[in-house]
């Protein structure tokens, strides 16, 4: 049975626990659960991170802990009763573990091991806290790390600042919200800006002295050397290094190491130095024997320097080695490091090369106690501490030292009748009082311990020798009296015996007879003669003589002449002993009374530092002599303490006041002193204002407090000695005292006068006196003695004043005082505090002290026990300060922030401070507060002021700027306060502002808040980690949504009032909306259907609501607001609102048009995401612009969107879409003088300025995206601009650049881009691309395998589909994404270009593949029962077409298909094409080789094999048994005209693979002759097997007309008989000649045939390779030699990428499985049909009439003057695009084309010129104008190039979409009429839809009108002729604008076009 638990309440887990048992809860390591119930072993309750679910577990599985617990029963929560530093650390382990992992994942390795190594020591710290053994000081030291690592690590992963109080968290409801701020910004602060240290330490570790000539042992000396004041800094370091050169005792660090303590930040110069003297200890020289001398001397070794700024800039320990050098001349040694230093290189060398001093150097920062903790290793292991020479830059009270330094100097000795000079050594000893050698009391440095004696260097033969060694004599202070240092000077010989001979010695006392220690500096000291040892053992003898030159007495000349003296420098450090004689008079005043005068004048002179060495006697002495004659030194002595006092004031001794404080309390005894004090400093007080000199009376103000301290412990004394007598005398005389005081401040100057600067040096000091006057007086009357000195201050002072600064630093510390947290009197002085602070921040000044007092102030206020005391401060507080509170708030934000750092730093504390001062006094006001304060204004004015003013500091508060990023628990802290405060305030709204009195600035700035509130990011729960968030909504729930329920609830309130808000609130309510809260969202949607209705009853619709709606989402959602299930929220609730409204359809029409708009929204947000391909990208771009467009008709987003989308076609290189894009915006601008304003990055500008810009990136990008022809348009379009003008510099340039691209075309290679079908389908595609298709156009080299992998990557949870099929309702409603791709082929527009002869491929290749709108393709099967003899009987071809929305290429690489059109060709229709596409290749192939293109005949060989072989072989013979049978003819009457067309192309393949023969005959290399004949036999038997005896009369007239008389057209003169070697002989006949090929003529030319054939043929192979589809089999009857599939029929020409050139038979077939169109046999002369049903050849209308030319002429002339044309195929020069990289230069102008026969599958494919002009004979003898596909030229300007003879020609293509076709007329002969041919009824839909294709090079519509150009003298056209139509710039006859959609007429409604609004952009 489940009992519920009393005291297991909370655990954690231990280990981890699956939950497989039923209702089982799984655990992990580490969870933290909180238990309900317990029953037989297993607890039941929840994981404290997720307390929704619960579950059971095993009980052994919980480590129980203890745990408070809060609101018993169903509700209550768990709070662990551990230590809140351990609770801390748990939680926040936990987030970083997890953001820990994410850290790895993104790659952020130095961050991932700096946080694993913090999180290690943590756990460690962790441990050592719960273990609980720790002593308090570690444990504080230890909470200390745990708290900073914390702080690190939450800093490092950006999350939010902990706000501390002694290391424990603070929670903010328990401290004032003042509190809270300054807790905040120390940590922030502290986190800034660490507080440079004042006092370094150097640590220096000896290494070893590396060097190859040692063997004596040595003695290094390290110092600080000051190079600019040429002494040391500090005592010297020494060790000692044995015969290796490493320290000799190398266990005992602190022999090594030392620490040079209390260095001053002005000791850190580049000038000080640490020096380093070595001395070697052996023999005299460095050479000698060994056995020369037994004696060990000290010699001058060696000395390196470094500085000290070179270790600033080190972190850690750093090992140096250091240069040693030695002196040029021994007796510059004393000086060798100051000639190092200065670099004086004649003076010193270095000691070898590889001679160095290995140390180790680090600067330590801090105070030596904090050194002590952060270097605890270093202290342990041991290390000296070598002292600063003299007192650190603070002296502590309780050092003791007493040190006295000596240095040797200098000597002077004579010879001593020695013929060379001494070498002299100096022994060091101390004597004391009895003449006893004091031991240990002689130190050479720290590092080694003292010695009895120390002996100096030897300086080898010198008189004069110069040491500057320094010793120090650390002797105890009570040994000094009586004691002297004694130096002994001797002769060190060299002899064998090697002995040191006396020879004389000095002294000198150590203190004085009259107390007074050895002064500080040089004494030259006498030498006296001493040759025995013996003589010196009583020093009672030597210490009468004289010891220095100066103490001679004046009658000893002898002593005084004498030249022998020794120099010693000595410097006492010591916080006991004294050399000034005027302290020790002051002390011993007792003994010289008549001094005492004398003495208290010249204490002000001494040194301080004298002084506080014995300040307690020195303050002894001054109460005495005040006790004993007041009258006569009263005044002295109060002047002397007051010295004293301020002495304390100085930094250097300020720690000595605590000692002062110590003998005020403990010491002093001066009960009858505090009359005398009250009386002077009363005397000093009355006189200021008359006194002419205030700086001493202002010395005095400033010792007030310690005067006041030694008045109230006097008056304490004598009141305890006499039980309180005088009690009253002694008020009054404080009362006195007061009035005085205040009679003083109360007086009023102007500037800063003196008697003003005494007022601020009193205040200053005055605070410190109330807690003295609290220990005689109680807290009521000390606060009034306060407020009534605070109020004699005046008030209204000038704001240059010093003294207003002060007054309010005095009112500070006031309030910050302990007499200001007692209540009572915080009562008597809260109104003189806040009158003072009112008139402060009304004018603006002081505001940072008024910041810091108001902080104190509510700080207090919040502690404060008692609810009534607070409450009556808050009402005081509310009265005076809330108004200006809110105004100095108002006016320091909107203030400009200071340029300097620091100032900003100032200023963000003072806003901080009062907006925390602001939140504290709201958040203490209760309901009786607002109701009086609402109550206290006078009218709804001022009401209305308060509001606003509160309403907008609100907004202020909420700024993200207004605390830093890591703040979140101070936002939290003033979202609470807000949302308090607006709740009270929203009723007062709705009362005084409603109805009648309504008011739309209040309410509006109540919206305006609300929205802000509701929006900021510190509420965003949802993006805080579930335990932040948990934490959050327990303890202020989720302020979202009581803040949007309060809007609803105001919203409601307002009636028809809404329609002032409407629609200006539409767009902050729709961002409050997309807030992702369910409870938010469904409180505020409403509004939206409110206000429809609103709308609707104002205005009949609501397209207002509309417009806003539309504008804001935009914005909003690409922001990255809102989501998937909003918009379906927004659907279902607005739905749902407006069933029953009358205006519900319009309703949801808005609604759904929202819905839809946010649809694309969402897929655009999602595919800008980073990482996402450039394609999704584009395509969203795209749907969403054309939605803006189309439905939304938003011009200006349409624009944004067309930039958006041009930027990333420019970011993935798609430069021809780019410049498509940019046409769009092009085309809403108009050649016009209106001023645009800035958009976007364009600047102000006119609407031409902006045209002309865009036209130029377009052409630049055009031209990038080698898509010339289009940026040609565009440059005639400039320059038409320019010449209208007469800009002629810029028309010059706008010329040249469209002649560069005119050569573009010509010479640079173009690739061709395969197109494919891409189907989306299931319904977890994008919106944009759910269940649709579109084709795409691929990028170059792409083929069909490389585009599919690319989809595959851009969707990686997509299926490839693997049929062509289309699928069924299944797939498309599928949760999941398939993709169905296949390579489909291009269908072009502009036939009359592809099939015109003389063309360059270069020109072709650009209309083969541009101005795109139909794309096929074409899927063979067999219908009904299949012939296995011949399968072409039953071989259909199943043919799709599909037509997209635009053409490609377009704005963007692929679009959506909008009409899907599927025919079926019949078997003879088949044939029929596969039969026209095989004649067309083997004409292009005579031709190239006749014109000598090919470099190699092998590809007209194969083609010719691969026809006569398989015509040989049954091909051909394959059709007639398939189509030519009696039973076809009877069963399909129909297709009589189909099979006499079969039977015609039968012939004509005949006749032109005869021709074929004959010109292979002539090219064919001799080792190929036998395949030549072979060809020729089998030839012969393919015309019997066909039943060709001879040609028909048709064929036979022109055998080189090849069914429209040649292979070529001529352009304008008569065609010619032809034989194969090329020579022309002129034949004229009638057109009339040739009624049947005129009748039957098929686009012989086009390469629609071909295409589609190669689709057939390369079909059933993709069907195997791709797809897996069934072969569906075919014999190749007509199959070259390429024909590797036997499926179908493949007698196609190969494509211009698979060439018959290739050595790979396979490569065909191969490449045509992939289903790529491009890949099929195609040529570019053949364009592809549009209707395969019916199939009409573009031709020019109306004019069929073969060219003639002027019968007069002979052939001479004609071939001079009228461009000369052969019928033969040798002649012509077209490009090759299959042999040869190099394309023709120059362009054939287009001939006449063949009539269309009726019968052919494509008839219904549209003329390219859509009006039927009749043609006009030509009677002049000029050659007629003909113009080309590029330029206008005359024949005349062709007539000497052979190369331009006309090619084949499919007819003359119509330049423009206007009704202007071009003629190209000779002269019928006479009595012949020029034969016109109609357009068959058929043709009227063609001409209907004619306006789909573009003339050469144009793509769009122009409504610009040209200038009319004069047609230039050397084209013009005789007037008695109908003169040719002149090509016409593309843009020249637009009619409409420039249009990337160059269709009119369609079948369907096209978009309708933007209003123009560009004047607004």
């Amino acid at each position: 049975m489940w009992i519920p638990t009393e005291h297991e309440k909370y655990g954690v887990v231990l280990a981890s626990f699956r939950g497989s048992v039923q209702h089982g809860l799984p655990l992990e390591i580490g969870d933290t659960v909180q238990i309900l119930e317990k029953c037989e072993g297993w607890y039941r309750g929840f994981i404290l991170k997720n307390p929704n679910a619960k579950g059971i577990f095993p009980s052994s599985y919980i480590h129980l802990k203890n745990a408070h617990i809060k609101n018993k029963g169903q509700f209550e929560t768990v709070i662990p009763t551990e230590d809140s530093v351990i609770t801390e650390m748990t939680s926040t382990l936990r987030d970083w573990g997890t953001m820990w992992k994410q850290l790895y994942v993104k790659n952020e390795g130095d961050l991932f091991h700096r946080l694993w190594h913090v999180m290690n020591e943590i756990l460690d710290l962790r441990r050592q806290v719960l273990v609980g053994h720790l002593t308090h000081d570690r444990m504080k030291d230890v909470k200390q790390h745990i708290t900073a690592r914390l702080d690190w690590g939450n800093e490092q992963l950006g999350l939010d600042l902990v706000p501390r109080k002694d290391f424990s968290m603070v929670d903010p409801d328990d401290i004032s919200v003042t509190e809270l701020y300054r807790l905040m910004e120390h940590r922030h602060r502290k986190k800034d800006t660490p507080v440079p240290a004042s006092t370094h330490h150097l640590f220096v570790q000896m290494k070893s002295l590396m060097s190859s000539n040692l063997g004596e042992e040595l003695e290094v000396f390290f110092s600080i050397y000051d190079s600019r004041e040429n002494r040391p800094l500090s005592e010297r370091f020494f060790v000692r290094l044995n015969k290796q050169g490493v320290p000799k005792s190398p266990e005992k660090t602190e022999r090594q190491c030392t620490l040079f303590v209390d260095l001053g930040s002005s000791d850190l110069r580049k000038d000080v130095y640490i020096v380093a003297h070595i001395i070697r200890i052996g023999r005299m020289g460095a050479g000698e024997k060994k056995n020369v001398c037994s004696v060990q001397y000290r010699r001058p070794f060696g000395c390196a320097v470094v500085s000290i700024a070179d270790l600033l800039t080190a972190d850690s320990k750093d090992d140096h080695l250091l240069k040693v050098y030695t002196c040029n001349t021994e007796s510059e040694w004393y000086q060798i490091h100051e000639n190092i230093i200065r670099k004086v290189n004649s003076r010193y060398n270095l000691s070898g090369s590889n001679t160095g001093l290995a140390v180790s150097l680090q600067l330590l920062h801090g105070d030596i106690e904090q050194i002590r903790r952060e270097y605890m290793v270093l202290f342990a292991r041991g290390v000296s501490i070598t002292k600063k020479l003299g007192f650190s830059d603070i002296i502590m009270p309780g050092e003791m030292r007493n040190d006295l330094y000596i240095t040797l100097e200098k000597g002077e000795f004579e010879k001593g009748g020695k013929s060379v000079a001494r070498n002299v050594e100096v022994t060091v000893y101390v004597l004391d009082i009895d003449g006893q050698i004091l031991k240990s009391s002689v130190s050479a440095g720290s590092g080694e311990p003292g010695g009895d004696e120390y002996h100096s260097f030897v300086l080898y033969h010198n008189n004069s020798p110069r040491w500057a060694e320094q010793i120090k004599l650390p002797i105890p202070v009570d040994m000094f009296r009586g004691s002297h240092v004694r130096f002994e000077f001797r002769h060190c010989s060299t002899k064998e015996k090697g002995e040191k001979k006396l020879f004389g010695f000095s002294f000198v006392p150590l203190m004085q007879e009259d107390g007074r220690t050895l002064p500080d500096g040089t004494h030259e000291l006498v030498v006296h003669k001493c040759e025995e040892s013996a003589n010196l053992h009583d020093s009672a003898r030597y210490l009468k003589l004289p010891f220095s030159k100066g103490s001679l007495p004046g009658n000893n000349q002898a002593a005084k002449g004498t030249k022998e003296l020794f120099c010693v420098t000595s410097f006492l450090c010591s916080t006991k002993l004294t050399q000034n004689g005027d302290m020790l008079d002051l002390l011993k005043w007792r003994a010289h009374p008549e001094r005492i005068n004398d003495s208290l004048t010249k204490l002000k002179d001494i040194d301080g530092s004298e002084i506080v060495k014995f300040l307690q006697d020195t303050l002894d002495t001054l109460f005495g002599i005040l006790d004993e004659n007041s009258q006569r030194y009263g005044l002295k002595v109060f002047d002397c303490l007051v010295h004293i006092i301020n002495l304390l004031q100085d930094s250097k001794f300020q720690h000595f006041k605590p000692v002062m404080d110590t003998y005020i309390e403990s010491h002093f005894a001066g009960a009858l002193s505090y009359r005398d004090l009250i009386k002077v400093l009363k005397w000093y007080v009355d006189r200021i204002v008359d006194a002419e000199h205030q700086e001493h009376i202002q010395q005095v103000l400033k010792a007030t407090e310690y005067i006041f301290k030694y008045i109230i412990q006097s008056r304490r004394l004598f009141s305890l000695a006499t039980g309180g007598q005088n009690e009253e005398e002694f008020r009054c005389c404080i009362l006195e005292l007061f009035m005085s005081l205040r009679f003083f401040l109360s007086q009023e100057s102007k500037g800063a006068s003196p008697v003003t600067q005494t007022q601020a040096v009193f205040l200053r000091t005055f605070p410190a006196v109330y807690s003295e006057l609290l220990k005689i007086f109680t807290v009521r009357e000390v606060a009034n003695f306060v407020r009534e000195t605070l109020g004699s201050l005046p008030v209204l002072a000038h704001a240059d004043c010093p003294l207003e600064a002060v007054k309010l630093q005095c009112i500070a510390k006031t309030v910050e005082s302990q007499l200001y947290t007692n209540p009572e009197s915080r009562g008597i002085l809260l109104p003189v505090v806040l009158h003072h602070l009112q008139v402060h921040m009304q004018e603006q000044r002081d505001l940072v002290m008024c910041a810091r007092i108001l902080s104190s102030t509510f700080t207090l206020i919040k502690k404060e026990n008692t609810e009534f005391a607070a409450s009556e401060e808050v009402v005081v507080v509310v009265e005076s300060l809330l108004g200006v509170l809110l105004r100095t708030i108002l006016e320091i934000t909107n203030r400009p922030q200071p340029a300097g750092t620091a100032l900003r730093l100032q200023f963000q504390d003072v806003t901080g401070e009062f907006v925390a001062c602001l939140l504290a006094l709201l958040r203490q006001m209760t309901d009786k507060h607002y109701q009086q304060l609402l109550e206290s204004f006078s009218n709804k004015d001022d009401l209305r002021d308060f509001l606003l003013q509160i309403f907008t500091v609100f907004r202020i508060l909420i700024r993200p700027e207004m605390f830093p990023k890591d703040w979140t628990v101070m936002r939290l802290v003033t979202n609470n306060v807000i949302i308090t405060t607006v709740l009270y305030l929203s009723d007062a709204l709705r009362k005084n502002f409603l109805n009648e009195k309504f008011d739309y600035k209040v309410w509006d700035s109540y919206f305006y808040l609300s929205v802000i509130f509701i929006n900021q990011p510190c509420l965003q729960l949802e993006m805080f980690s579930p335990s932040k968030r948990k934490k959050i909504l327990e303890k202020y729930g989720d302020m979202r949504v009581m803040m949007g329920c309060e809007i609803f609830s105001m919203w409601q309130n307002l009636g028809e009032h809404k329609l002032n808000f409407i629609p200006a609130m539409i767009g902050p309510f729709l961002e409050v909306t997309l807030v992702p809260q369910p409870d938010l969202r469904n409180v505020m949607i409403p509004i939206f259907h409110d206000m429809m209705d609103w709308e609707q009853r104002r205005s009949g619709n609501f397209k207002q609501v509309e417009a806003k709606l539309i504008d804001k989402l935009d914005s909003l959602m690409s922001d990255g607001k809102g989501d998937e299930t909003y918009r379906e929220l927004f659907n279902s609730i607005l739905l749902k609102k407006i069933e029953r409204e009358t205006w519900r359809e319009s309703g949801v029409s808005l609604i759904a048009t929202v819905t839809r708009l946010m649809e694309r929204l969402l897929d655009y947000r999602d595919c800008m995401k980073v990482g996402e391909v450039d394609g999704k990208k584009i395509g969203c771009t795209v749907s969403l612009l054309n939605f803006y467009k189309t439905e939304l008709n938003k011009e200006e987003m349409y624009i944004r969107y067309i930039h958006k989308l041009y930027e990333l076609h420019l970011k993935a290189q798609n430069y021809t879409e780019a410049s498509y894009t940019l046409l769009l915006y092009d085309e809403l601008l108009e050649w016009s003088e209106r001023p645009l304003r800035e958009f976007l990055n364009y600047p102000m500008q006119t609407e031409w300025q902006r045209k002309e810009y865009l036209h130029l990136t377009i052409i630049q990008n055009f031209d990038r995206g080698k898509c010339w022809e289009n940026g040609i348009i565009l440059c005639r379009e400039l320059a038409d601009q320019y010449e209208a003008y007469y800009d002629y510099r810029n028309l010059s340039k706008m010329r040249m650049m469209e002649a560069s691209l005119y050569d573009k075309i010509m010479d640079q290679q173009r690739l061709e881009p395969e197109f494919f079908r891409v189907g989306f389908y299931g319904r977890k595609f994008p919106f944009f691309l759910r269940n649709k298709e579109f084709v795409c156009r691929g990028h170059d080299y792409e083929r069909l395998e490389a585009f599919q992998q690319r989809m595959l990557n851009e969707f990686p949870h997509a299926i490839a589909m693997q049929h062509v099929n289309q699928p069924d309702e299944t797939i498309f409603q599928a949760e999941a994404q398939y993709l169905q791709i296949y390579a489909v082929s291009p269908i072009p527009e502009s036939q009359d270009v592809l099939q015109r002869d003389g063309v360059p491929d270069n020109i072709k290749s650009f209309y083969k593949v541009n101005h795109i709108w139909h794309f096929r393709y074409d899927r063979p099967f067999h219908k009904g029962t299949k012939d296995k003899e011949n399968e072409f009987k039953s071989l259909w071809v199943e043919r799709t077409t599909l037509t997209l929305v635009q053409s490609l290429p377009g704005i963007s690489r692929w679009f959506e298909v909008e009409k899907r059109e599927l025919i079926e060709m019949s078997p003879l229709e088949n044939a029929i094409e596969v039969m026209e596409n095989k004649n067309a290749q083997l004409r292009t192939l005579i031709s190239q080789c006749q014109t000598r293109q090919m470099h190699n005949i092998n590809p007209l060989t194969m083609c010719l094999n691969g026809v006569i072989d398989a015509a040989v072989n049954g091909g051909l013979t394959r059709y007639q048994e398939a189509f030519f049978v009696k039973d076809y003819i009877v069963n399909h009457p129909e297709d009589g005209e189909k099979i006499g067309r079969l039977r015609e192309l039968m012939f004509e393949q005949a006749h032109i693979l005869e021709y074929g023969l004959a010109v292979h005959e002539k090219f064919v290399p001799q080792d190929m002759r036998p395949l030549h004949k072979k060809l020729v036999d089998q030839f012969h038997l393919m015309k019997s097997s066909l039943g060709i005896q001879e040609f028909p009369g048709y064929v036979r007239a022109s055998p080189v007309h090849f069914t429209n008389g040649s292979p070529r057209a001529c352009r304008n003169s008569v065609p010619n008989a032809i034989s194969p070697d090329g020579a022309r002989v002129v034949a004229r006949r009638s057109p009339l000649s040739y009624p049947a090929a005129n009748r039957y003529s098929s686009s012989s030319l086009s390469s629609q045939a071909s295409n589609e054939v190669s689709n057939i043929t390369g079909q059933s192979e993709s069907s195997d390779e791709v797809f897996n589809m069934q072969p569906s089999p075919s014999t190749s009857s007509l199959s070259s030699n390429h024909s590797a599939s036997p499926n179908v029929t493949s007698s196609a020409p190969s494509s211009a990428r698979g060439s018959p050139l290739l050595s790979d038979k396979n490569k065909h077939s191969r490449e045509n499985a992939c289903l790529s169109p491009r890949d099929r046999p195609c040529s570019a002369i053949f364009p592809n049909p549009q209707d395969p049903t019916q199939r009409t050849l573009p031709h020019q209308i109306g004019d069929t009439s073969l060219p003639r030319s002027d019968p007069s002429l002979s052939t001479p002339e004609k071939v001079s003057n009228a461009t000369p044309s052969s019928w033969s195929l040798d002649s012509a020069k077209e490009a090759n695009t299959q042999l040869s990289d190099t394309v023709g230069k120059l362009v054939s102008p287009p001939v006449p084309p063949r009539p269309p026969y009726p019968g052919s599958p494509a008839r219904n494919l549209r003329s390219l010129s859509p009006v039927p002009t009749p043609r006009s004979p030509q009677k002049s003898s000029a050659p007629p104008f003909t113009p080309s596909p590029t330029e206008c030229q005359s024949a005349g300007l062709v007539s000497n190039s052979p190369a331009l003879s006309g090619s084949y020609s499919s007819g003359i293509s119509s330049l423009s979409r206007c009704s202007v076709s071009e003629t190209s007329a000779n002269e019928a002969p006479p009595g012949e009429p020029a034969l016109t041919t109609s357009i068959s009824s058929g043709s009227d839909e063609l001409i209907r839809r004619e306006n789909k294709t573009p003339p050469p090079y144009s793509v769009y519509e122009r409504n610009n009108p040209r200038r009319p150009v004069p047609l230039p003298h050397s084209l013009s056209i005789p007037p008695g002729v109908d003169p040719p139509a002149l090509p016409p710039k593309p843009h020249q006859q637009r009619t409409g604008k420039l249009d990337a959609d160059p269709r009119r007429g369609e079948p369907f409604p096209r978009p309708r076009p933007l209003p123009r609004k560009v004047s607004q952009l």
